[in-house]
C-alpha cells in the first residue's frame, strides 16, 4: 500500500545497509589484523581454545629457557668435575711414585708437598665452580626441580654430588711414607670412581634435557600450527567476503536513495 507517512522501503534498505556495513567492517578488521577472531562474538568457542593454546605456547617457551639454563648448569658442573678427575689422576700418579721402594723419604716429602696442594685445589674447584653465584660441587647446590612442560608434573629433578676432598675421603691422605702412599692408592681409586659416577649422572641429565628441548620444540611447532588454524584469517576467503559486502553496501545505499524518492513520486498524485 503506497503511503507517505511511513517509508517502509527506506527502513528495510537501512536495515540491510547496517547489516552489510557491519559485515564489511568485520572483514576489514580481520584482514587488517590478520586474525579471524577479533572479538568474542566472532567465535566464542574458538577464542577460548585459542587463548588456552596461546597460554601453552608461552609456557613452553619458558620451559625451553628452563631446559637451556639447566643444561648450562650441568655443563658447568661437568667441567668442574672433569678438572677434579684430572687432579685425582695426578694424585694417583704421585701416590704410585711414592709407594715405590726406590723412592727416598726426602723425595716423598717433595711428593707430599704437591699432593697437599692438589687436595686444596680440589676444594677450590668444588667451591669455585659456580652458576649464578651458587657453588655446584661443594654441597651448596640442593636438589632443584626444573619445569619442562605445561603441567606441574612436567619436571626434572637435578641434584649434584658433593665433590670436596672431605667427601671424596682424600683431605687426610699422606704419601710422605711408603705405607701411606699405598693406602692412598686405594682411597684415590674410590674417589675417582665417585667422580666418574657423578659425571655419569650429570651426562644422563644433560641427555634428558636435550631430549626435553627437542620435545618442547615439537610441541610448540604443533600448537602454533593448531592455533593458526583456529585464529588466523584466511585471506582469500575473507577478501571474497569483503568484496561481496562492498557490493551489498553499494546496493543498499542505492536502494535507500530510491526508497527516499518514493514519497516524492506519491505526492505528484495529489497535484
Amino acid at each position: 500500500m503506497p503511503v507517505i507517512s511511513t517509508n517502509t522501503a527506506a527502513n528495510t534498505a537501512v536495515r540491510f545497509l547496517n547489516v552489510n556495513s557491519a559485515q564489511e567492517s568485520s572483514s576489514l578488521a580481520k584482514l587488517s589484523s590478520g586474525s579471524r577472531i577479533n572479538k568474542a562474538s566472532d567465535d566464542a568457542a574458538g577464542l577460548a581454545i585459542s587463548t588456552r593454546i596461546s597460554s601453552d605456547i608461552t609456557t613452553l617457551q619458558q620451559a625451553a629457557t628452563n631446559a637451556s639454563q639447566a643444561t648450562s648448569i650441568l655443563q658447568t658442573a661437568d667441567g668442574g668435575a672433569s678438572n677434579i678427575s684430572d687432579i685425582l689422576a695426578r694424585m694417583k700418579s704421585l701416590a704410585t711414585q711414592a709407594s715405590s721402594g726406590n723412592v727416598t723419604d726426602d723425595s716423598r716429602g717433595y711428593i707430599q708437598s704437591e699432593f697437599s696442594q692438589l687436595i686444596s685445589q680440589i676444594d677450590s674447584i668444588a667451591s669455585g665452580t659456580r652458576y649464578s653465584g651458587t657453588s655446584l660441587l661443594n654441597g651448596d647446590f640442593t636438589t632443584t626441580t626444573i619445569m619442562v612442560g605445561t603441567s606441574t608434573t612436567d619436571t626434572i629433578s637435578v641434584s649434584l654430588s658433593d665433590l670436596t676432598s672431605a667427601t671424596l675421603a682424600v683431605g687426610t691422605l699422606d704419601v710422605s711414607t711408603q705405607a701411606g702412599a699405598t693406602t692412598a692408592l686405594t682411597a684415590l681409586d674410590a674417589a675417582i670412581d665417585t667422580v666418574s659416577s657423578a659425571r655419569a649422572s650429570i651426562g644422563a641429565l644433560e641427555s634428558r634435557f636435550n631430549f626435553s628441548s627437542d620435545s618442547i620444540s615439537t610441541q610448540s611447532e604443533n600448537l602454533e600450527a593448531a592455533n593458526s588454524a583456529i585464529a588466523d584469517v584466511d585471506i582469500a576467503s575473507e577478501q571474497a567476503k569483503l568484496a561481496s559486502a562492498e557490493v551489498k553496501v553499494q546496493a543498499a545505499v542505492a536502494a535507500e536513495s530510491a526508497a527516499n524518492q518514493m514519497p516524492q513520486y506519491l505526492l505528484k498524485l495529489l497535484g
